[in-house]
């Protein structure tokens, strides 16, 4: 897959107060700012729940569709001097724009990712923040959730490394490939959260990701029985 493979018609740029965003007209054609305020949705009675990482995802009903929005939000050391801000360099730098349009290109692909909705950014000086809207996948259960269950089959896995494999093969390093962002249905292994993702030539960070893969498995069954994962 080329980095600069084109969006198509229907990615829609449209400047704001103080920032920008992008968003897909087939999936959002009446996307407004106020879509990536959780206070917008919590006064039309639409929040439909949260879900807590770094920072905190807010799952919402728009029309027949179920949206997960997400504010980029710092971790570590970097999150006490600077919180939710980061350093402005470009636009297509950003981290919202960078996640959206790759995420973009790989759901065009046919990959099993969210669909990208919306994304933004507001700046502010030499800083930035951004949010993220995708779809929300629903029915699904995260790897960890699924282990922590109940002990998986073996197509179960064949079917997450066929998914990883497939992201492989078209070149997508996963900056942050643990068992939180592999989502399970009764169908689909989906992938999810682009953030700081990459696409690379062929190279040792393919075995890099599974090293990273292995140890969230290991650290989310510690406590387990030895069968669950081994």
């Amino acid at each position: 897959m080329s980095a600069n493979w084109p969006l198509g018609p229907l990615v829609k740029h449209s400047p704001i107060a103080g920032g920008a965003m992008l968003y897909n007209a087939a999936l959002a054609r009446n996307c407004q700012p106020e879509w990536f305020e959780p206070q917008f949705w919590s006064s039309r009675g639409r929040l439909l729940g949260t879900a807590r990482g770094r920072g905190t995802t807010q799952f919402v009903q728009a029309g027949d569709r179920e949206l997960a929005l997400r504010h980029y939000r710092r971790g570590g050391l970097a999150a006490r001097v600077y919180g939710d801000r980061y350093l402005w360099r470009a636009e297509e730098c950003t981290r919202p724009f960078a996640e959206w349009v790759l995420t973009h290109r790989l759901h065009r692909a046919g990959l099993p990712v969210p669909a990208p909705i919306a994304a933004r950014y507001l700046r502010h000086g030499g800083f930035y923040r951004g949010d993220i809207i995708t779809e929300r996948l629903a029915g699904t259960v995260s790897l960890t959730s699924a282990l922590q269950a109940a002990e998986l089959p073996l197509l179960t896995w064949i079917s997450v490394g066929r998914c990883i494999r497939r992201f492989h093969d078209l070149g997508v390093c996963h900056a942050d490939l643990n068992a939180h962002n592999v989502l399970l249905s009764e169908e689909v292994v989906y992938l999810v959260d682009f953030d700081r993702c990459q696409l690379r030539p062929d190279g040792l960070w393919r075995d890099g990701n599974l090293v990273r893969l292995r140890r969230s498995l290991e650290k989310g069954t510690y406590a387990l029985a030895p069968e669950r994962f081994t």
